[in-house]
């Protein structure tokens, strides 16, 4: 890190402190001068090098020196010719632009033709962009009156062949538009895919329109589209998902049933329920992130629409509201599938926890009995120790007497005048007595040492 300036009455900054200080200014959206055309490709990039896009940004026309350190701020915006090209890579999708002029005798009352990518950027360099496409959408926007919105509105339902479209004016609310009650320009759209591939959209926005407001204008109605598409993704995996879960709270039910009637062994339930958590949290692992991410760009959808402030046309949804009764039930769906799946893992823990009890109980009453059983050992080997003391008192105050009688008879031969078996008979209860004695006190000193 550099010293700061001698000047300067600060400490010296945090390592990160201007990446998150431009963080505010990253992606800024492009100056649009109309009349003008967009053409927005977003593609999945998932296993997409960001060499690989580096690569393809280097073979347009005149980007040969075009060097890899260039992306890394994850955005970058070119000039070819008269075009400008922006690239920015998300997590989960790279979008690739082109801002163009219009071509001339193109109006609000013009048929379009059908969608040719013109020079220098052609339809070979499209088609070979690194990745799966996700989004592709064409944005016109055109100068000319809205006061008039359903004449307006008439006018541009040439540019999706007279069908079905959605509308309203944008900026109703903005008091420095000029036209606080009808706003600063018309949005149209059908939402539907052409044979090309790509879907078509239209702005009419009111003559003397700022480049910068036709940028933020453009910027918003593409992000709307392709964070529309990206949360929809998490629609097909919670369909998948439901048999999976079907199933699971199916054998949930029956585990449950089976613990309640204490008939099924521990084991086997325990089994069952294992592999049953291991399919769960298998599921979890899999799909919860696709299904926070949905959550996410469903939220940055309806905070793009809110910042549309539409203001509706007679007849004609608006954009917010065609969004909202599409994708509020597909959001629904996926919710409902996380929290699905989120409550039954929490069921398996608790059926868990009451095995777990179950288990402890048996385990506890085992424990019983086998200690009662150790009990009542003791309690035996502490009576055949006691018999076997008395045994050995007797035992050894035999032979104790035994060695009087020999004593008595030594003393005997040599001429002492003792009778030895009288002798002995009158030591039995000395040696009784003594024996018993020494025994109590082995009995006592053992005690004191425990």
């Amino acid at each position: 890190m550099s010293e700061p300036p001698t000047d300067r009455a600060l400490p010296a900054d945090d390592a990160q402190r201007e990446a998150l200080h431009n963080e505010v200014h990253a992606r800024p959206p492009a100056r649009i001068r109309l009349p003008a055309r967009v053409v927005c490709v977003a593609v999945l990039n998932d296993g997409v090098t960001r060499e690989a896009e580096w690569e393809q940004l280097a073979r347009l026309p005149g980007q040969r020196q075009l060097g890899l350190a260039e992306l890394q701020p994850n955005f970058l915006r070119l000039r070819v010719g008269s075009d400008t090209v922006k690239w920015e890579r998300h997590g989960e999708f790279t979008r690739y632009s082109i801002v163009q002029p219009l071509p001339a005798g193109l109006g609000p009352d013009a048929r379009p033709p059908g969608l040719s990518p013109a020079q220098p950027v052609d339809a070979h360099w499209w088609r070979a962009i690194p990745g799966r496409t996700v989004a592709a959408i064409e944005l016109v926007l055109l100068e000319g009156p809205i006061d008039d919105a359903a004449a307006a509105l008439a006018r541009a339902r040439q540019w999706f062949d007279d069908g079905q479209v959605v509308a309203s004016r944008m900026g109703a609310s903005d008091a420095g538009g000029g036209h606080p009650a009808d706003g600063h320009s018309l949005a149209v759209a059908d939402f539907q895919l052409r044979a090309d591939g790509f879907e078509r959209m239209l702005v009419v926005a009111r003559p003397g329109t700022t480049a910068s407001r036709a940028g933020r204008i453009s910027q918003r109605l593409l992000e709307i589209e392709i964070y529309r598409l990206m949360a929809l993704r998490g629609l097909p995996v919670a369909k998948a998902l439901a048999p999976t879960l079907a199933d699971a709270e199916r054998a949930l039910a029956g585990i449950t049933e089976r613990l309640e009637g204490a008939q099924a062994s521990d084991k086997e339930l325990l089994d069952t329920l294992i592999a049953l958590a291991a399919t769960v949290e298998r599921a979890t692992a899999a799909h919860m992130v696709r299904f926070a991410a949905t959550q996410a760009y469903d939220a940055l959808v309806r905070q793009r629409i809110a910042e549309l402030r539409e203001k509706a046309i007679p007849g004609t949804q608006t954009i917010g509201e065609f969004m909202q009764r599409r994708l509020s039930p597909a959001i629904a769906t996926v919710a409902a599938t996380a929290q699905r799946l989120a409550a039954l893992s929490q069921r398996i823990e608790r059926a868990g926890a009451l095995l777990r009890t179950r288990v402890d109980i048996a385990t506890e009453a085992q424990n019983q009995q086998l200690l009662a059983r150790l009990t009542r050992g003791q309690q035996m080997q502490l009576r055949l120790q006691r018999t076997v003391e008395g045994l050995s008192i007797a035992a050894i105050s035999y032979y104790v007497v035994s060695l009087v009688l020999y004593g008595g008879k030594a003393a005997k031969a040599a001429g002492w005048p003792i009778d030895p078996e009288i002798a002995a008979g009158a030591a039995i209860p000395v040696v009784l007595w003594g024996v018993w004695m020494a025994t109590r006190r082995i009995h006592a000193r053992l005690m004191h040492e425990d």
